[in-house]
């Protein structure tokens, strides 16, 4: 891997090893874009067949995170963490505590949170040693549990989704169907059922299925009967890459609206979508709420503050349909879009302002 090469081609600003021998330390941090702010961005841990595919993942998670940041309004940037090794086995306080050294090192250029493979707990850690980082335990200050949060937003983004599908952003009366009911989807689920939409689930959890049927009234399929059911909207919250070759022609709903990340396989899933007039709501866009409200953690956390910030979700995605119909492009690529055009604007204005600085200067 040419990572010089790489990191050029994708205007990356910086990827740094951070080594510890006594705690088996083996991380990988790579900031995208600090054009919007300071980088924010989860630390993945995970047994990565090879040093470079831990790289890789690092390199296209920044990436991830500087548009969903920018998407988001936040005025932060885009960076992320992968630590190499078993979360099951191989965590111990030595090896969060010298991680929270090494960003307390980078001085408020990056800021970490939890992801895959980590948890509140190795956070409250990495809290020992540097402030730069959230999703700490309440009890230091922290937001607590994101799901409801996101599941919130997901919601909010639903209902503008639903408004460019169908003329209105009601819900009441639309059949949605859920594929799989964890914590956030739980949630969605409940703000759906408040509003009077019919709920279809499914999960291989069964437990999480009956809860969704016991409290919501949810009729409850298999998971490979979910893309075939009539109706209106379809959320897939769980894996990614559900819409794609074998299911988009099965699937019947006009708008799809979901918390999962990645959901298409490819971007030509997303060009096949707009082809057949079904509203994706791209999302790192519907999904945000949680990075919206660690976010707010920065400025000491006020959730009444962080839910009127999620909320905007809902114009977020105004936006995104508004930019897909102008420049005729799908939606995915108008999220994008919205993105880039908020990082250049910024950009341009930071260029401006130094060079009528210097010219300032210059007549002085």
């Amino acid at each position: 891997m040419q990572i010089f090469g790489y990191m050029e081609e994708y205007d990356y600003e910086q990827l740094v090893f951070c080594q510890d021998k006594q705690s088996g330390l083996k991380a990988i941090i790579a900031i995208h874009d600090t054009t919007l702010g300071p980088a924010l961005g989860g630390t993945r841990m995970w047994t990565y067949s090879s040093e470079e595919d831990a790289i890789e993942d690092a390199l296209r998670l920044a990436k991830g995170m500087t548009y969903k940041n920018a998407a988001a309004g936040l005025n932060l940037g885009g960076g992320k963490t992968v630590i190499i090794g078993d979360p099951k086995k191989d965590k111990n306080e030595e090896m969060f505590r010298a991680f929270g050294r090494f960003i307390q090192g980078l001085n408020g250029r990056y800021i970490t949170a939890e992801d895959v493979g980590t948890t509140v707990q190795d956070m409250d850690l990495i809290h020992e040693e540097t402030d730069y980082v959230t999703g700490i335990s309440p009890a230091f200050g922290s937001s607590g549990n994101p799901s409801p949060v996101t599941a919130y937003g997901v919601y909010r983004g639903m209902k503008a989704a639903a408004k460019e599908g169908f003329g209105t952003d009601s819900l009441k009366g639309k059949t949605v169907a859920v594929q799989g009911v964890g914590n956030v989807a739980y949630n969605l689920c409940r703000h759906l059922h408040e509003e009077g939409a019919n709920l279809i689930v499914t999960d291989i959890n069964k437990e999480a299925v009956k809860r969704a049927v016991d409290d919501f009234g949810a009729k409850a399929v298999d998971p490979d009967d979910i893309y075939t059911v009539e109706c209106d909207i379809y959320a897939p919250c769980a894996l990614g890459a559900t819409i794609n070759d074998d299911t988009i022609p099965k699937l019947t709903a006009k708008v799809i609206a979901g918390a999962a990340n990645n959901q298409l396989k490819d971007t030509t899933h997303g060009d096949i979508l707009h082809e057949k007039g079904v509203v994706y709501a791209p999302d790192y866009v519907i999904n945000a709420g949680g990075v919206i409200n660690v976010a707010d953690e920065l400025n000491g956390y006020n959730k009444e503050r962080a839910m009127k910030r999620v909320e905007t979700i809902y114009s977020n995605m105004e936006k995104v349909f508004e930019i897909s119909r102008r420049d005729n492009i799908p939606t995915y690529a108008a999220a994008d879009r919205m993105a880039e055009e908020r990082i250049s604007r910024l950009r341009q204005s930071r260029s401006q302002f130094l060079q009528n600085g210097h010219h300032t200067l210059s007549r002085r």
